[in-house]
């Protein structure tokens, strides 16, 4: 179930305006340990390290999943 949120969120993310698929300063504080351990190397930018966080979901800390299912319901 919140694999299938996290993959909604980051078809949502790709899908909206460029400015509105950066990372928000809470998500990017809940998830910037899971970003230097399984995304480092994506470019930022077109939802791109969302789509990596989401596949990483099941590696990822509750803080980070939580806060990008947030996201989603946005």
């Amino acid at each position: 179930m919140l694999r299938a949120i996290l993959i909604a969120t980051a078809v949502l993310c790709m899908s909206q305006a460029a400015s509105a698929q950066e990372l928000t300063a809470e998500q990017r504080s809940a998830c910037m340990g899971d970003y230097e351990k399984y995304c480092k190397g994506v470019t930022p930018g077109g939802g791109r390290i969302i789509a990596c966080l989401a596949k990483e979901s099941d590696k990822i800390t509750p803080a980070c999943k939580k806060v990008l299912a947030a996201a989603e319901k946005k």
